[in-house]
């Protein structure tokens, strides 16, 4: 049985698999029909692409250049692994005139290496760090494919999306956080059709989790709980990391845990009682049976008490959010924006610090003008009916389906003011 992952079976004619492509691309971008020999993971992304607004005449943006990108680089966790990728591939891709490429989780180009004149080819596309490759950018492209499916994939010339990537082919593969699972990126092979071989999705594959062993053994050796993550953007119950375990908690210890993080110094019970209930009546003894439940939930030794404080320093995703956009990473902040912060809760203190932060990121989203990611939180449930996104959207990408979405929000505006007008005077 063949690989589908693969793009060329053994034995298979590159130039007459070509010539099949092209045509079917072409019927895929005119009718919207996908005809053989499309393999099934081509397919599907071809139509996650147009779902996404791809163009087949599209290209590449360069979100992060210069300083901000050499800072996101060594920020993020795949740089560790920079030098086994080099050791594995650095030679394979100069010599055979290819390009070792690495992506994080969003598709975003961190490193781009290999042969001089294939680079200076790559770069006319714009494959290039600091440039966005998600399938949601630049539609159906291996290091794109293979985060968003979370699979090994090779992409074959005609099978890419967009028309001026057609002429290259490429095999990418992702790397996950041996910790947690989570994929951190993909490690790419990119150069001619003679990539199209299972072979190089074999090297990639094995490159990609030589990079996982590797990661696993740059951690602490004894998994004493040194930090913790949380998780509580998009989400209404919380998850938290470390030492090993992943605890989701309840919503309302979602909320404690949300107040302690962000003091360290610790909250006394009456600090606690105000900013959990509305409701002033609420006993100090609900409050403490609750806490009791959260140490449980938590283990030994995490949470203290007089004033009660988490004994360990916790990251949150919130905390990533604010951070970035003090520093004016705009687009580094939207990408690790998942949604409003535990967006059920009603405690006062978590309702503000939601408000805060999104209306922070909104602010500098609107400043920045950037149609993408204007689009992104637009397109996304909380920003489906934010009418002032959607007008600064009009206002850098103006087309038809922008335009009446906008005009259907400002009329909705408008009824209840129109209704007001109507009613008969006394």
């Amino acid at each position: 049985m063949n690989d589908p992952w693969v793009a060329l079976e053994p034995g298979a004619d590159p130039a007459e698999r070509l010539r099949m492509m092209r045509r079917a691309h072409a019927t895929f971008t005119e009718a919207g029909t996908v005809q053989r020999p499309v393999r099934p993971v081509v397919a599907d992304s071809w139509r996650r692409s147009a779902r996404a607004g791809v163009g087949p005449d599209g290209t590449a943006s360069v979100e992060l250049s210069d300083g901000d990108l050499g800072a996101y680089r060594a920020e993020h966790p795949l740089a560790r692994v920079m030098p086994l990728f080099r050791e594995l591939m650095g030679t394979f891709a100069s010599d055979g005139e290819h390009l070792l490429a690495v992506c994080d989780e969003h598709g975003r180009l961190l490193w781009v290496e290999g042969h001089a004149s294939t680079r200076k080819q790559a770069g006319r596309m714009n494959f290039v760090p600091g440039a966005r490759w998600a399938e949601t950018a630049v539609g159906t492209n291996a290091p794109g494919t293979a985060v968003a499916v979370d699979r090994p994939v090779q992409v074959f010339a005609a099978e890419h999306f967009i028309r001026r990537v057609q002429p290259w082919t490429c095999a990418a593969a992702p790397v996950h956080d041996p910790r947690t699972g989570r994929v951190l990126g993909a490690v790419d092979i990119t150069g001619g059709n003679g990539l199209a071989h299972p072979h190089s999705l074999g090297f990639v594959q094995a490159v990609a989790r030589a990079a996982e062993s590797q990661l696993a053994l740059l951690l602490p050796q004894h998994p004493a709980v040194d930090a913790l993550d949380l998780s509580v953007l998009g989400r209404d119950e919380a998850l938290l990391v470390g030492g090993g375990r992943r605890v989701r908690l309840s919503r309302r210890h979602s909320e404690i845990l949300v107040l302690l993080a962000r003091h360290p110094e610790g909250l006394t019970g009456d600090e606690l009682l105000c900013a959990l209930y509305e409701d002033e009546s609420v006993p100090p003894v609900t409050l403490r049976a609750e806490l009791a439940r959260l140490r449980r939930a938590l283990g030994p030794g995490l949470l203290a008490s007089r004033p009660y404080r988490l004994t360990v320093p916790v990251e949150s995703d919130v905390a990533v959010v604010e951070r970035r956009l003090e520093s004016g990473a705009v687009t580094e902040a939207a990408r690790a924006y998942a949604g409003p912060l535990l967006p059920a809760s009603q405690a006062p203190a978590v309702a503000r610090l939601r408000r805060r932060v999104a209306d922070g990121l909104r602010t500098a989203l609107i400043a920045r003008r950037d149609p993408d990611l204007l689009a992104d939180w637009a397109h996304a449930p909380w920003g489906e009916e934010d009418v002032d996104i959607w007008r600064a959207l009009a206002a850098v990408r103006p087309t038809a389906s922008v335009r009446a979405r906008l005009e259907a929000l400002e009329a909705e505006l408008a009824l209840p003011t129109a209704t007001w007008l109507q009613r008969p005077r006394s």
